[in-house]
């Protein structure tokens, strides 16, 4: 079965090093451009619920602004407490000056 995915942003939408909250499917997701690759995080930190597309990028990893957890961008894993939960991830394709975002991971 061909994995669906749909648009969600352009490459200009989220500027390196950046991220951006957009609503997909009723989820917020957290699209991150960490040195022109993307990554899709869901904008909810698993510690208290925070707001993760607020956060910063450190590397391929994504900081929640309120405690400090760390989540990696790739795999969604919780790299140190308060977070101990991982975070769900989503499938990003870019296509010419287009970013498709896909199911959860």
């Amino acid at each position: 079965m061909t994995e669906h995915f749909q648009k969600i942003a352009d490459r200009k939408d989220v500027p390196e090093g950046q991220s951006k909250v957009f609503e997909i499917s009723g989820d917020k997701v957290a699209l991150c451009n960490v040195d022109g690759k993307y990554y899709a995080v869901a904008d909810l930190c698993s510690h208290d619920d925070g707001p993760l597309g607020e956060g910063e990028l450190v590397g391929d990893q994504i900081e929640c602004p309120r405690h400090g957890a760390r989540f990696d961008l790739n795999t969604g894993a919780a790299m140190c407490l308060p977070a101990v939960m991982p975070i769900p991830t989503y499938a990003v394709e870019v296509r010419d000056q287009e970013i498709w975002i896909g199911a959860r991971k």
